[in-house]
């Protein structure tokens, strides 16, 4: 469904609750499949629907009768890419970490209470699993979501904390706020956490944060693999290379403005 951030943000929450919509199908849909799904009435949802094609936000296919993501869409993506992602300067170091490492990996970013995987190098034998660029994933059972959230302030940690589902996944899956809790204050004595199994089956990781000087979360890092490939204290012997590679995009980025999760202030950007 989609996220309920109208009552908040009007009616530009509402189209956009709208767009988010559309595409999470991850294919054309038909009206009648977004009216099922939306929060809204059906003037409303046929209304904003309307809109978002006619501004290109959405492109409507009338042979099908099909709503998709517009053209429009993809020039701001492109655009958020370079301006607003680690992706274009992390891109070397995560090129350098994979071959190194002979494993996928992985860097995201927090988008609100989700992950959002920004890049995604594979090796040349890729395992099938969730995640790929531009896709959004669960903070609480993804190794890079624990990562950044451990390094985050109180406030904003409890309100990401509030808007998990703590789905349980499979049988390894951290399925309360207690438990999330308790491994975060692992991660932060230890400066890197895991993925066991915990979003799919025999797929694991180990991730870093990837902090400013100021300790500012600013994404992670993670090396991801699976249980017919490798272990976790395999895994875990790779945690140097892989803190060379973060604090490399840390430094590269000091001039790089990212923004806020929380509060959309502006970056306090370290010197020197």
């Amino acid at each position: 469904m989609a996220l309920d951030r109208g009552k908040s943000d009007g009616t530009v929450g509402k189209a956009l609750d709208i767009l988010d919509l559309v595409a999470s199908f991850g294919r054309p849909v038909r009206f009648s499949d977004v009216l099922e799904r939306a929060e809204f009435p059906k003037a409303t949802v046929y209304r904003f629907v309307q809109t978002l094609t006619s501004q290109g936000m959405l492109s409507y296919d009338p042979d099908r009768q099909t709503y998709a993501p517009g053209i429009r869409l993809v020039r701001l993506a492109h655009s958020a890419w370079q301006q607003s992602s680690l992706a274009p300067i992390a891109r070397p170091h995560i090129d350098a970490l994979a071959r190194n490492v002979g494993e996928t990996v992985h860097l995201a970013q927090l988008d609100h209470a989700q992950v959002l995987y920004v890049d995604k190098i594979v090796p040349d034998k890729p395992i099938e699993m969730f995640s790929r660029s531009g896709k959004v994933g669960p903070a609480y059972c993804t190794g890079v979501g624990k990562a950044m959230m451990a390094y985050l302030e109180e406030d904003h940690l409890a309100g990401v904390i509030a808007q998990q589902s703590f789905h349980v996944f499979t049988e390894h899956t951290l399925a309360n706020e207690e438990d999330l809790r308790a491994e975060l204050s692992d991660i932060r004595a230890k400066g890197y956490g895991f993925d066991r199994e915990e979003h799919e089956p025999s797929i694991i990781c180990v991730a870093l944060p990837i902090l400013s000087a100021r300790g500012r979360v600013l994404g992670a890092l993670s090396v991801t693999s699976s249980t017919q490939r490798t272990n976790l204290d395999a895994l875990e012997a790779l945690v140097p290379g892989i803190q060379q590679a973060a604090r490399a995009i840390a430094h590269d980025a000091q001039s790089w403005h990212f923004p806020d999760q929380l509060n959309m202030q502006p970056d306090e950007t370290p010197k020197g």
